[in-house]
């Protein structure tokens, strides 16, 4: 997917602030969604999703494909998910690199991958299959993760990469959860983000977790942290102007707040991108 549109910066669309984002205009640039929440028949949060789209771009967040499962893939989930984006015309369709169930069982949590060149096999099949299903190209998240498997051969940055490069499929590049996985497994974050193809990264996801001692947990439930912060600022100077957005979904605050950590990202982004401009500016006046 080549000209993958800058969306500026923008929140995940909640319940909880239908009505604000409805009453008046906002300060933000575009919202994220869970694509299951609408993939329905009628109600009202698909009326929501359908006004709000006369005035916003859209991004449709999945989380149930399950790339990584053993099981085949869900061809009704991705019949109901090719509908519902020809409805609402998203920016682009993401999820995640993760299986969340098996033998018709659905976890409900966003489980880790073994990273071996069968995994990367199986993955990349199944990426190939989805975007002809769904008749666009796909983003893949990196989601955070709290063990790894003894039989993994490869990094979980160098198996992203190489599903990128056989599927041409985006990278959703979660900074926060670089962060949390960094911490829980002692590897250099950096690392992760150095390593991602900076033209493959379509969108950046910033979020808060918590502390527990021994372990970080993605909670999607405060604001984002300062380390957390200056990762996205390293981000932003290898990948560019990326869309970004803010991901609340636990102890969701008034709209004013959202969109305040919204408006930080704004002035994170520029105060990396703006000094790159005026110089380009100035060197060819």
């Amino acid at each position: 997917m080549t000209g993958v549109p800058d969306l500026g910066h923008g929140v995940g669309l909640r319940r909880e602030h239908f009505e604000r984002v409805l009453e008046a205009p906002t300060r933000v640039d575009w919202f994220e969604v869970i694509s299951e929440n609408f993939m329905v028949e009628g109600g009202r949060p698909l009326h929501v999703l359908d006004r709000i789209r006369r005035d916003y771009p859209i991004v449709l967040h999945g989380v149930s494909l399950s790339i990584g499962s053993t099981d085949p893939l869900d061809r009704d989930y991705l019949a109901g998910l090719r509908s519902l984006a020809a409805r609402i015309e998203p920016a682009w369709v993401s999820d995640h690199l993760c299986w969340t169930g098996v033998g018709g069982h659905n976890s409900h949590d966003l489980l880790p991958l073994p990273y071996t060149e069968e995994a990367l096999d199986h993955v990349c099949e199944r990426v190939l299959a989805v975007q002809e299903a769904l008749g666009r190209p796909i983003s893949l998240e990196n989601a955070s993760t709290y063990l790894r498997f003894t039989q993994s051969t490869m990094s979980e940055w160098e198996f992203l990469a190489e599903v990128v490069r056989r599927t041409d499929c985006g990278v959703l590049l979660d900074v926060n959860n670089v962060y949390v996985s960094a911490c829980n497994h002692d590897f250099d974050p950096r690392a992760y983000i150095e390593a991602i193809p900076p033209e493959a990264v379509w969108q950046i996801h910033l979020a808060g977790h918590r502390d527990y001692g021994t372990h970080l947990l993605d909670t999607h439930s405060r604001p984002v942290c300062d380390e957390v912060w200056g990762l996205y600022r390293e981000a932003i100077a290898r990948c560019g102007a990326v869309a970004t957005l803010i991901e609340w979904d636990e102890d969701i605050p008034e709209w004013d707040e959202l969109e305040a950590e919204s408006e930080r990202a704004r002035a994170e982004r520029s105060a990396v991108i703006a000094p790159d401009t005026a110089a380009a500016a100035k060197a060819t006046a």
